[in-house]
């Protein structure tokens, strides 16, 4: 092999090698930022029983919700990153259960959970397939609530419509997800989570309800990191 092939391979080899260490840099670089689109259903656990006077085992159930997200990252360094999770509101039906299965539809509301999390990735960042568990603390915002013809029928018959209000509140809420790297900028992430958080219903006929309402969500997005 000539002097001038030999330089050459050289530079190609040379070459592969800056390339790979680019795409690992891009990966797995400390201090850098990411960010992600794509879809978040939520599906939330039923109310308790309203308070007296009302039907004894008055509870409500949510209808599930997806909307678009908005995740903001950080990475930390090769394992621990922050995520930023918003999006827009998520609009629910509220319908009877217990003793008011079948009535049909109470209410409607809408709520907004942004959602800080702190993460953990495991395996090398150079892994195109990464899982990852998760912690983060919500703060549901609830609004533009309404109650239906059907709610003032059995809390208030014959009286003016019922109104109804929802306390904002703070949750917990562990992740668990995995994220695919498509190429070193962009990648896949999904995961499940839930949100252990309980409010309470406010009636303006004076009947309150606890609200455990503990919600999961399922979300899928791609993302470019920076």
């Amino acid at each position: 092999m000539n002097a001038k092939a030999t330089l050459t391979l050289k530079a190609l080899a040379a070459g592969a090698l800056l390339a790979a260490s680019a795409a690992a840099s891009a990966q797995q670089a400390a201090n850098t930022w990411a960010v992600s689109v794509g879809y978040n259903n939520i599906t939330s656990h039923k109310t308790d029983a309203l308070s007296a006077p009302s039907i004894p085992d008055s509870e409500t159930k949510p209808s599930s919700d997806a909307q678009p997200v908005l995740n903001i990252i950080y990475n930390f360094d090769d394992h621990f990153s922050a995520l930023l999770g918003l999006g827009t509101p998520y609009s629910h039906d509220l319908y009877g259960a217990g003793s008011l299965s079948g009535t049909g539809k109470l209410g409607t509301l809408k709520q907004l959970p942004p959602t800080l999390f702190a993460q953990y990735h495991f395996l090398d960042a150079t892994q195109p397939v990464r899982p990852y568990v998760g912690i983060g603390v919500t703060y549901a915002m609830f609004r533009d609530e309404k109650g239906s013809g059907t709610l003032t029928a059995i809390s208030n018959p014959g009286g003016p419509p019922t109104t109804f209000t929802v306390d904002n509140a703070w949750g917990a809420t562990p992740q668990l997800g995995v994220t695919w790297d498509v190429n070193p900028h962009w990648f896949v992430d999904a995961w499940v989570a839930k949100t252990y958080i309980s409010t309470t219903v406010h009636l303006s006929t004076g009947q309150s309800a606890n609200a455990p309402l503990n919600p999961t969500s399922e979300a899928i997005t791609v993302g470019y990191r920076f």
